[in-house]
């Protein structure tokens, strides 16, 4: 059976979803959008750069919640509202949060609109790792 995770303190939902789902050890992380938990009517920070850094700071919340850190994550899918303006930007912002040699597979679209007027959006899929594996951080 699946579990269905809903973080204390995490980013507030957008729509009806879970943070995050688990079943035979697959994590799948509902996309994050650039708000702050802390103050989730709050204005979107400006620019790629800071809204990516607070959607990965989100992500990492949900991972944390579930026990899970960036080095279970395989796979990112990223949104990109305005995609030849900001891939660069990004891009440099998004690779700060993995080694050079441990980075998750990843598909980066462009689209017309996010919930929220965001900039930027990103999905990921964890694998909790088998008992006496590394992992985390």
């Amino acid at each position: 059976m699946p579990d269905f995770h809903m973080i204390a303190g995490g980013p507030r939902p957008v729509a009806p979803f879970s943070h995050a789902v688990e079943a035979d050890g697959w994590v799948f992380l509902t996309g994050q959008m650039p708000t702050d938990p802390a103050a989730p009517d709050a204005p979107l920070p400006a620019g790629i750069e800071a809204q990516t850094r607070r959607v990965m700071d989100n992500l990492a919340l949900v991972l944390g919640g579930v026990g899970l850190g960036w080095g279970d994550v395989l796979q990112c899918r990223c949104y990109l509202t305005r995609f030849d303006r900001d891939f660069a930007g990004f891009n440099e912002t998004y690779q700060t949060f993995f080694p050079a040699d441990r980075r998750p597979a990843r598909t980066t679209l462009g689209l017309t609109a996010l919930a929220v007027g965001a900039l930027v959006e990103v999905d990921c899929i964890a694998r909790r790792p088998a008992a006496g594996q590394g992992g985390g951080a």
